[in-house]
């Protein structure tokens, strides 16, 4: 491995733009579960019955007792590998975070470009009148699920609020798409990390920076099936990441 982690910071290192793909298994090494897990939220809740819009529309009450375990979530902290991206972009060897996380650990470590693909849970809308809030509002309120206090024609709305998270039947929302393409566009770089890639279109984007003749860089614990990466680095976020900025460092010194 040390072989191919002095080539991935050689690539980095001459590469004129590098971005990074991330899913679930950055975020495991700050306590937070994988959904997909064995003791993850899949485990618990069907995601056909809680994870769906439809399904909130129908009963958003039932949903919120899945959605309550969010809070945990938002209450972990950014971990070593977290730290060491933010400091890559800041240092020009990345120009951007495309993330799978609703957690908004990158951000909390000081990452500026993150496109959130999948939504966050830090703010929240109401589907019926559309007024929106940040958790901070949210929590204020102490209710949980909390309701929405905007005046429509002098009377409170009342509708339970959902986080921008993106459910299952959701689509992408167009303004993650656009930022994500402008990432994608002329990347010769792109480390995947912590994610299967099994997760569309999430999945396609290591391939859009191949199409255009990039290099993909693989770090997770296990291979991603069908990724076919011009290096894996196996091994924890927080021990390989922090190691490549290292490196990295060495070669810009």
């Amino acid at each position: 491995m040390d072989s191919d982690l002095n080539q991935a910071a050689a690539w980095l290192a001459t590469s004129n733009k590098s971005i990074a793909l991330t899913g679930a298994g950055v975020s495991t090494e700050s306590g937070i579960p994988d959904f997909r897990s064995p003791d993850g939220l899949w485990s618990r809740y069907s995601p056909a019955e809680y994870a769906t819009l439809g399904a909130f529309r129908r009963d958003p009450e039932k949903v919120w007792r899945m959605l309550a375990e969010l809070e945990e979530v938002l209450m972990a902290e950014p971990n070593a590998g977290h730290v060491a991206l933010a400091e890559l972009e800041a240092e020009g060897a990345l120009a951007g975070i495309i993330t799978q996380n609703v957690d908004g650990l990158h951000q909390a470590a000081g990452s500026r470009t993150v496109v959130e693909f999948h939504g966050n849970g830090r703010t929240f809308s109401c589907l019926s009148c559309g007024a929106s809030y940040t958790r901070s509002r949210v929590l204020a309120m102490g209710e949980m699920p909390p309701h929405c206090s905007n005046e429509v024609h002098g009377v409170p709305c009342g509708a339970i609020l959902k986080p921008d998270v993106i459910f299952f039947d959701e689509q992408i929302p167009p303004k993650a798409l656009a930022a994500s393409s402008q990432l994608v566009r002329g990347a010769e770089l792109i480390l995947v990390i912590g994610t299967s890639c099994e997760v569309f279109p999430a999945s396609e984007i290591p391939l859009q920076v191949r199409r255009e003749g990039g290099r993909i860089v693989e770090i997770n614990l296990e291979p991603a099936d069908g990724l076919a990466p011009d290096i894996s680095l196996p091994g924890w976020f927080t021990e390989v990441v922090p190691r490549l900025q290292e490196r990295w460092r060495g070669l810009r010194a």
